[in-house]
Order: structure tokens, then C-alpha cells, then sequence
């Protein structure tokens, strides 16, 4: 458990230590996410477009 507490602690430091690389990793993430989300959304979107026109 002393080690766990030990390398939570030592992680919150190097992410306070290297604020922008902390925030250019989570920009990257998030827009990484986003992309999927929206790339799903247009197929899904496109499906039912394309089986609402066969019907």
C-alpha cells in the first residue's frame, strides 16, 4: 500500500512538473475521442440514410 501511495505521489508530480506536456497529451486524447465519436456518428448517420432510402 506504501508503494502505491509512493507512485500516486511521484505521477501528480511529473503531471504538475510538466504542465504543457500534461496538456498537449490530454488535447490530444480528447480530440483523439472526438474524432472517433464523430467518424461513428457519420456512419451511423449514413446507414440509416442509405437504408431509408431503399425503403
Amino acid at each position: 500500500m506504501k508503494r502505491l501511495l509512493e507512485n500516486i505521489k511521484i505521477a501528480f508530480q511529473a503531471l504538475f512538473l510538466n504542465k504543457l506536456r500534461s496538456f498537449l497529451t490530454m488535447l490530444g486524447i480528447i480530440i483523439g475521442v472526438g474524432a472517433v465519436v464523430a467518424m461513428l456518428s457519420i456512419g451511423t448517420g449514413a446507414q440509416q440514410s442509405v437504408l431509408g432510402s431503399i425503403q
